[in-house]
Parts: structure tokens; C-alpha cells; sequence
């Protein structure tokens, strides 16, 4: 399989005109995108494993599906927003649409770090990112510089600990998607606080784990507690590293 490149970018990219869909999915013959409302759309296939296509009129808010092998209907693996769900469509984001007020935020130095690690979902009996915000203040007379948040990834659910999310790139739904987290970062940024945002890369959650029908993304060559082992360093594995290394 020929190398990714470097400045290759994954995911529902939009650009003037469209949407460009685009998917690693080396174990599949074929990927079309479905769209709501309109007729299936066909990937073309690369020969890094990549399937791609520019979709002309699909804008922000649009809900998609990837269908593997004319059969199988999954989420995007790089889906920025699920808000049905692990199993529901993903949903183009267009996050220049954020108005961000932070740009004099210049963070921390590390002797100056004072870590407050906030569980969004019980933090507040709304369980939400924008709920924690009105709370800042607080923290910040308690001598606290920095939040750690606890994983947002969706996961199953609406409230967990968050270490069996599946889709890395989309925080939670049911704490307000990745508009709610944006409006918590640029808050927090307002208080003076950084943030640092907890994340699991060494196993996925079982529920809404559709990684594996894409691409090689797991191992049994290792073990872990929690569930099939990363394929970091195994055959094929360019495309999983860029995976997470995209990620963070």
C-alpha cells in the first residue's frame, strides 16, 4: 500500500462549492457517502487505501454516512460531531465558524500549572461544557490556573466516565458537541485558565467501535484490559498512527 501523505487531511472537508468526503478504508472495495436526501454518492478509490470525493452543495450541518461494500452504514471514523450517537450520522463541522475571543491567551508556564481535573458530565447537575462555565470564577479564587478535562470522546450514553469513547475527533453530544466545548475553551481562556483535555489512546470502548471494518486498526499481538490493543506498529499501521497523531 503506498504511503499517506504528510499534509493529507481525513474527514467531511469543506471548501467552496462542496464538501470533500474522505476516508482511510484499505479493507474496503468500496465506499459511497450517503447524504440525507440526496442519492448515494461514490467514493474514488486511491491506492493508499484512501476513498475520496468532492460533493458539490453540501455545506455545513449536513448529516452523513459512509456505506462500506454496498451494505454496511457507519459513521465516520473522523466524524467531528455524532449527534445521534456512536451509531448515528456524522455531521459536517465548519469550526472557522467559531467566534473565538482568546487571541491574547498565551497559556502557562509549567511550574505555574495548578490542575483542577472536572468531570463534565457531573460537574453540574446540567451535565454540560457550557454549564461549567458560569463555575470558572470559582476556580480560579480556589488558586486554580488549568482545568483537566476528563475524555469527551463520544461514548455510549449520555454521561460516563469517558474511557470507552469511539470516535476520538467528536466531543460528547449529550455535553453539547464540539460547539459547547469551543464556548468552555474560549471561556476558560477569558479566566486566564488553560486547558488540558484528558484522551485515550491505547483502546476504544466496544459499543460504536467500527474502526476495525476501515482499516487495521487493532492487534492481537498485545493485550489490554479494556478491550482490542492499538495497531501501532504493525503491517498497514501508517494510516492508524495518523489516525491519533491527526487527533492530538
Amino acid at each position: 500500500m503506498k504511503s499517506l501523505g504528510a499534509s493529507l487531511h481525513l474527514g467531511a472537508i469543506l471548501q467552496e462549492g462542496g464538501t470533500t468526503f474522505r476516508v482511510w478504508a484499505p479493507r474496503c472495495r468500496g465506499v459511497d457517502v450517503i447524504l440525507e436526501g440526496r442519492k448515494p454518492e461514490a467514493l474514488t478509490p486511491r491506492d493508499d487505501g484512501v476513498f475520496e470525493r468532492l460533493v458539490a452543495g453540501v455545506s455545513a450541518a449536513s448529516r452523513y454516512q459512509y456505506r462500506l461494500d454496498g451494505e454496511r452504514y457507519r459513521p465516520d471514523p473522523v466524524s467531528r460531531f455524532q449527534p445521534e450517537g456512536v451509531h448515528g450520522p456524522s455531521v459536517v463541522v465548519d469550526p472557522s465558524r467559531f467566534p473565538w475571543t482568546d487571541q491574547g491567551f498565551r497559556g502557562h508556564a509549567l511550574t505555574d500549572l495548578v490542575f483542577y481535573e472536572l468531570h463534565v458530565g457531573t460537574f453540574t447537575a446540567a451535565g454540560t461544557f457550557e454549564a461549567v462555565i458560569p463555575h470558572l470564577p470559582h476556580l480560579v479564587d480556589l488558586g486554580i490556573t488549568a482545568i483537566e478535562i476528563m475524555p469527551v470522546a463520544e461514548f455510549p450514553g449520555s454521561r460516563n466516565w469517558g474511557y470507552d469513547g469511539v470516535h476520538l475527533y467528536a466531543p460528547q453530544s449529550t455535553y453539547g458537541g464540539p460547539r459547547g466545548l469551543r464556548r468552555l475553551v474560549d471561556a476558560a481562556h477569558a479566566h486566564g485558565l488553560s486547558v488540558f483535555l484528558d484522551v485515550v489512546y491505547n483502546h476504544l470502548g466496544p459499543e460504536g467501535n467500527y474502526l476495525g471494518e476501515f482499516g487495521p486498526y487493532f492487534t492481537d499481538r498485545y493485550r489490554t484490559p479494556w478491550g482490542n490493543a492499538i495497531n501501532f506498529d504493525g503491517a498497514d499501521s501508517e494510516g492508524v498512527r495518523r489516525h491519533f497523531v491527526d487527533n492530538a
